[in-house]
């Protein structure tokens, strides 16, 4: 079996690192910074004892974060220690160029006509885009997520209950410690744009569904699904609890675009069809996505293949095909297919 290649970094993936480590200072220095308004995680607290100290505050956003990946080193894995500390490091770079080289933080708060709402939600915007763009790099840009996987076991905490403790803890030490109870609002409203940024980037702004539809009719619902949605669909065996009856679960994935159209068909078919609609964050694996005229192809190629080899009993018995259901495309009343001994996968 060939050795996985878990560890590659590519140099394109450097590049995604340093871009985001500059679109994060852009987000903290242009918007947030001169404005007063927190960032959440070790940046808000960058930003806090920046404005406590007069230290600049790449100082802290380097200083505070990088123990933080040190510690975690054996736990995280050297891959996304190094990608983490890139992004941090260029975070930290051009944090002081924006602010004591360009000084562009004034020049930016004053060409918003220093309203602090706007500074509040673009740098949640910005600086959520350069946080997502860590992440789907295999990386995280701030130390508290890494304190969170740490310590959150320990203290009988989830990640995200101890993530979001912090905050609260870190925007309300900064009400009181600059004396404005204005700033933990809009470090709120900065922090819950950011959150949803982040999950535009890492997500996609097309989430995918997953529909099971438990039915009496699925080789109806099933054609019509490909034939007008252009979709692949799964069916498994099921059997209910209380009537102990054999019904068929379809399982199939669309986009929100689809959904209108997919309740329709099986209204239309099955009127007493169970549909749930539950959204999915991500799809690993290869999958039909649409059905064409390719896949026609491929599918009628794998039958004659399979066909027309011939194989010993004994082979057989060793290795049986997989069966593997697929959407009828010409025969209405085929729903499978024997792919050959190769075991090519077609969906």
């Amino acid at each position: 079996m060939a050795k996985l290649q878990t560890t590659k970094i590519y140099w394109w993936q450097i590049l995604t690192l340093v871009f985001a480590g500059v679109i994060n200072a852009v987000g903290v220095i242009l918007f947030l910074y001169p404005a007063n308004v927190l960032d959440g995680g070790i940046s808000g607290l960058s930003i806090l004892l920046a404005k406590l100290t007069n230290v600049n505050i790449a100082v802290f956003i380097f200083g505070i974060n990088i123990p933080f990946f040190l510690l975690g080193w054996k736990k995280l894995g050297w891959k996304f220690v190094l990608c983490s500390v890139t992004a941090i490091a260029f975070y930290a770079i051009f944090s002081f160029v924006f602010q004591y080289v360009l000084k562009l933080d004034e020049k930016m708060f004053a060409l918003l006509g220093n309203d602090i709402f706007l500074c509040a939600v673009f740098g949640g915007i910005v600086s959520g885009i350069g946080s997502g763009l860590t992440i789907k790099m295999n990386g995280a840009i701030d130390g508290v997520e890494v304190l969170a996987v740490l310590f959150a076991k320990k203290l009988s905490l989830s990640v995200g209950i101890f993530v979001m403790a912090y905050n609260v803890i870190l925007f309300g030490a900064a009400c009181f410690l600059l004396g404005d109870f204005v700033i933990g609002l809009y470090s709120i409203v900065s922090y819950a744009v950011g959150l949803k940024a982040v999950d535009f980037i890492v997500e996609g702004f097309d989430k995918a569904k997953g529909c099971i539809i438990i039915t009496d009719k699925e080789k109806q619902i099933a054609k019509e699904i490909s034939s007008r949605i252009g979709r692949s669909v799964t069916l498994l065996e099921s059997k209910g609890y209380y009537s102990n009856k054999q019904k068929t679960m379809m399982y199939c994935v669309v986009n929100r675009f689809e959904i209108a159209r997919l309740k329709t068909i099986v209204e239309s078919i099955d009127s007493g069809a169970f549909v749930t609609i539950n959204e999915i964050s991500e799809i690993i694996g290869t999958r039909a996505k649409y059905i064409t005229v390719e896949t026609k192809k491929t599918v009628k190629r794998s039958k004659t293949a399979s066909a027309r080899k011939k194989t010993s009993s004994s082979a057989t018995a060793k290795n049986p095909p997989n069966i593997i259901e697929i959407l009828p495309l010409n025969e209405p009343n085929e729903l499978s297919v024997k792919p050959s001994d190769n075991n090519e996968n077609i969906d």
